[in-house]
């Protein structure tokens, strides 16, 4: 070989070695990050027995400190609060019951990803035989994938776990699941989590469908076919039990008034998910039995303030703010606003109103946050609020409205009249 390309190839290798070593180092930061949280959390729980108790508060000094530990980490470094709560049990995992793997993560011999392997499965092996089977899990852990390292590690776990797979399976079962996630190009993925037989039955009757379907002057191919099969099923099926007869799900769709009329081509959007095509909206608000425009051109006489009249928020408002928000409006929390609660910032009681810069969805986490912890929250201009952290920090969240960048200005209020009969509640696309 030409002294020229050893050169290359050794040139090139160091590059490798530079990749390697770099990586390294994000595992021994990712090691200090889950010292550093863990150091945090035992703080945080110190100080809480020093702390009084609220009157009438219904969680105790241990729960409020660890809630508002986690709420505030999540706010910190921007991840959602469940991400939040599980990075806790991992440093401390790492801090308490699993030494090698810390070790070997703050050397950089493994990254977070194969700590993660390890931790998850060494949540439920007993004390007595952690040891042995952290032992036997990183042996080879340097020279394996993390999805290898997982694997073996599932294995190790099942022949040392006290309880049968049975008895597991019947815990997990409690943990079944829909998840949904918006997508590229107006796309989204649902994601049914449930019994490997169930979920099983459930694709290969899709499957079988969608075989059926199959033809010579079908121009649909199998995956196609698949999919447009499942979306008939989960849209307009009837469980044995009649459960689904007439239910239909309803979805909001803001439209800019001129993309409706057919006049451009501005996108729309979808709550929940984000900018879909303007086409798409149009076939939606073609079919909709009725509508009412919000966002661009708002109705005249949507009610914005009925001040200390009523506790009870009028359905126009509640529109209003349902759009406005969109999400849950805790820092972080992507929780729809159609599932949240309408949560007067200043509480009735000490005189808060019933207005849109005093009123944001709170999903039922979130609100018990804000009411048993620290938290506080205060409205600024267009809809922002800031939040203040029981350590003192500040924490701002926008509406969708400002997000989407084309709110208009608040719409009159209307006479006295209107608030006392706020009218029908219009069906939402």
């Amino acid at each position: 070989m030409k002294p020229a390309v050893i050169e290359e190839r050794e040139a090139m290798g160091r590059h490798f070695d530079a990749i390697k070593d770099a990586h390294s180092e994000v595992a021994r930061a990712q090691a200090k990050v889950a010292r550093l949280i863990e150091d945090a959390r035992r703080f945080g729980q110190a100080i809480a027995h020093n702390a009084a108790r609220i009157p009438g508060a219904r969680w105790d000094a241990r729960e409020v400190a660890e809630r508002e530990f986690s709420s505030e980490l999540a706010c910190t470094i921007r991840v959602p609060q469940r991400t939040a709560e599980n990075l806790v049990a991992e440093s401390r995992a790492l801090a308490c019951d699993l030494p090698a793997t810390r070790a070997a993560l703050a050397s950089g011999e493994i990254s977070y990803q194969h700590a993660k392997a390890v931790i998850n499965q060494a949540w439920s092996v007993p004390a007595e035989g952690r040891a042995k089977f952290e032992a036997a899990v990183l042996k080879s852990a340097s020279t394996l994938t993390a999805s290898k390292l997982k694997y073996n590690a599932r294995i190790l776990r099942e022949r040392w776990h006290p309880e049968t797979i049975k008895a597991r399976h019947q815990k997990s079962v409690q943990d079944r699941a829909v998840f949904f996630e918006p997508e590229p190009d107006g796309m989204a993925s649902l994601t049914f989590y449930a019994s490997a037989e169930k979920a099983q039955a459930a694709y290969e009757r899709v499957t079988l469908m969608a075989l059926s379907l199959q033809s010579k002057e079908e121009e649909r191919t199998l995956t196609q076919l698949k999919a447009d099969v499942f979306e008939d099923l989960i849209l307009d099926g009837v469980t044995p039990s009649g459960l689904g007869k007439g239910i239909r799900g309803s979805v909001n769709i803001t439209v800019p008034v001129f993309s409706l009329m057919g006049l451009n081509d501005e996108p729309a959007h979808l709550e929940g998910y984000g900018p879909i095509d303007a086409d798409t909206a149009r076939r939606i608000a073609a079919g909709a039995p009725s509508f009412t425009r919000l966002l661009v051109h708002p109705e005249t006489g949507v009610v914005l303030s009925v001040g200390r009249d009523r506790y009870k928020v009028p359905k126009d408002l509640k529109k209003y703010l349902r759009v406005r928000d969109e999400t849950c409006r805790f820092p972080g929390c992507n929780r729809s606003a159609a599932h949240a609660d309408l949560d007067h910032s200043l509480d009735w009681q000490f005189n808060g109103l019933t207005a849109e810069d005093n009123l944001a969805h709170l999903c039922p986490p979130c609100h018990a946050l804000k009411s048993e912890t620290g938290w506080s929250v205060k409205h600024l201009e267009l809809g922002v609020l800031e939040w203040m952290s029981p350590s003192g920090r500040s924490f701002m969240t926008e509406p969708a409205t400002v997000i989407r960048a084309v709110a208009p200005e608040p719409p009159p209020q209307p006479a006295p009249e209107s608030v006392l009969d706020p009218g029908p509640d219009p069906a939402p696309f």
